[in-house]
């Protein structure tokens, strides 16, 4: 019987806590006016303390200290995660929730592949393959069967910004399998979020940064800030220390299938029946993954 892989459970749990967010964020929403830019600089600025404090507990006073090979790829991973913040968020007015979250979140894993597969030399196999086949068609129908899906005039540009972020996610987990395996997960994800939000800052306050938050929602801002950013993406970094790139982002296709549940239940949202079916394929594909994942690894080992 295949043991159990506590990279592929550390992206599930990170992945679960990403699906909270837009919970979060339309009740935040519901609470007082406020920008989307804005709540990505506040995310990223309130996890930085908590993630320097982190690092400084579990790394010590030298955490800042990387090799030398090692300060482009998290110099990238800063960049691209503040360019997912703000192509993500851009998107959304032009091509809605739904279709943003669509193209963003299916158009990663693939990208992944492609980037792993030139850059580490991560070979897609056919479990993968068809994997990611069933996640990405799965997450199609769970997302797609939302009425706020139709295309608007701006298709073009939303689309390109949509693609913009699944790209700039891409590179995250990238970046992050390059350097997971030679530092504390908590390490690269600090210096690199603490790099986002300091590129953030000039957008947020060229935009008009809200700072008139209730304190329900400076509560919601801080949980942003700590679950979803600080421990989330710890532990889809300690993950990345067993699991490839693409896998990784297959598993982060969860997302939206916990988004989803947490509407219902939440939000009183309802789900069509193809929403259903793409819930379905999508945890299937993924359990597949993971029983296969799982099952090689116990080969390898001999157990």
């Amino acid at each position: 019987m295949p043991k159990l892989n506590f990279g592929l459970l550390s992206i599930t749990l990170a992945a679960t806590t990403w699906g909270s967010i837009g919970v979060a964020v339309a009740v935040l929403y519901d609470l007082t006016p406020t920008t989307p830019l804005s709540v990505s600089f506040w995310r990223l600025a309130l996890s930085a303390p908590v993630l320097l404090l982190l690092s400084r507990c579990f790394v010590g006073p030298n955490f800042w200290r990387v090799a030398t090979r090692d300060r482009l790829p998290l110099l990238i991973m800063g960049v691209a995660f503040a360019a997912y913040q703000v192509c993500y968020f851009a998107a959304i007015p032009h091509i809605g929730v739904a279709a943003a979250v669509l193209v963003n979140i299916c158009s990663a894993p693939i990208f992944a592949a492609g980037l792993s597969g030139v850059f580490l030399g991560e070979r897609l196999t056919w479990a993968v393959g068809l994997a990611l086949a069933g996640a990405v068609t799965g997450a199609v129908l769970l997302v797609g069967q939302s009425p706020e899906a139709a295309i608007p005039s701006a298709l073009l540009l939303g689309g390109a910004l949509a693609l913009g972020a699944g790209l700039s996610y891409a590179l995250v987990a990238l970046t992050a399998r390059m350097t997971a395996a030679r530092y504390h997960p908590i390490q690269p994800v600090t210096l690199a979020f603490t790099l986002s939000a300091v590129l953030l800052l000039p957008l947020a306050l060229g935009a008009g940064l809200d700072t008139t938050y209730s304190a329900a929602g400076w509560g919601i801002l801080l949980y942003l800030g700590v679950v979803p950013t600080a421990v989330g993406y710890g532990l889809y970094v300690f993950g990345l220390r067993t699991v490839t790139a693409t896998v990784s982002t297959i598993f982060a296709l969860l997302e939206p299938l916990i988004s989803t549940l947490l509407a219902v239940t939440v939000l009183r949202e309802r789900l069509s029946p193809g929403g259903v079916w793409g819930g379905a394929l999508l945890l299937g594909s993924v359990a597949f993954l993971y029983w296969r994942q799982a099952a090689a690894k116990a080969a390898a080992s001999g157990g």
